[in-house]
């Protein structure tokens, strides 16, 4: 059995405040001094179901979400603002595309399957600078597959994993786990019985995560 605290993430990797509250959870657990007792445990939640598996461009999508460009403009300096504290950098200047984050969801799946946490961190992060720092459209498989292979993974397995099915059922089955938890805003961090939601400040996540201990 294992000593280690889970901590459980609900998220999704086009969510700008998953990642700041990522980054937030980081700092948390540095001034707890837990980062080393921690397993972190990803949960998809898609916030884009319906999107085309190639995504949509997205200065479309965000006008007809937020009725114009500039209210979207302003909405990303206010994210930006945020994730400056938090030091998570935004570079949406870089963003064409609003991606179907289907295929990133999956892609974790593989990793979970090859049993190596801490490498399956490290593309969980990976993923989410190629699109908030880079503005890479991570619903393709090639970018999926480029991402992975930088992180140590077989390229040709992971292209594999991709073109076929696998992981989808999971991925579709935790999905509706979570809106049967109760769970609908992102990011959702759950420490035993204990949870919050939103991209919560690392005085707040360090409290969850000392509550668990």
């Amino acid at each position: 059995m294992s000593d280690l605290l889970d901590v459980h993430i609900t998220y999704d990797f086009v969510c700008p405040w998953c990642w700041i509250g990522h980054h937030h959870l980081r700092s948390a657990l540095a001034q707890t001094g837990m980062a080393d007792r921690v397993a972190l445990h990803f949960h998809p939640f898609e916030l884009n179901p319906g999107l085309p598996p190639e995504g949509i461009a997205r200065r479309d999508y965000r006008t007809r979400k937020f009725g114009s460009w500039e209210r979207s403009q302003a909405l990303d300096a206010q994210v930006a603002r945020a994730g400056e504290k938090a030091g998570a950098v935004f570079a949406f200047d870089k963003m064409e595309v609003t991606p179907n984050s289907r295929l990133a969801h999956r892609l974790i799946r593989f990793a979970e399957s090859q049993g190596n946490a801490a490498q399956r961190v490290q593309l969980h992060d990976a993923i989410y600078s190629a699109y908030f720092q880079e503005g890479r459209n991570i619903g393709s498989p090639d970018v999926l597959a480029d991402i992975a292979e930088k992180q140590g993974y077989d390229v040709v397995a992971v292209r594999a994993f991709l073109a076929g099915n696998e992981g989808e059922a999971e991925v579709v089955a935790e999905e509706t786990q979570a809106h049967q938890d109760g769970i609908d805003a992102v990011p959702h961090f759950r420490v035993g019985w204990n949870d919050v939601s939103g991209a919560q400040p690392p005085a707040v996540l360090a409290q969850l995560l000392m509550a668990g201990r």
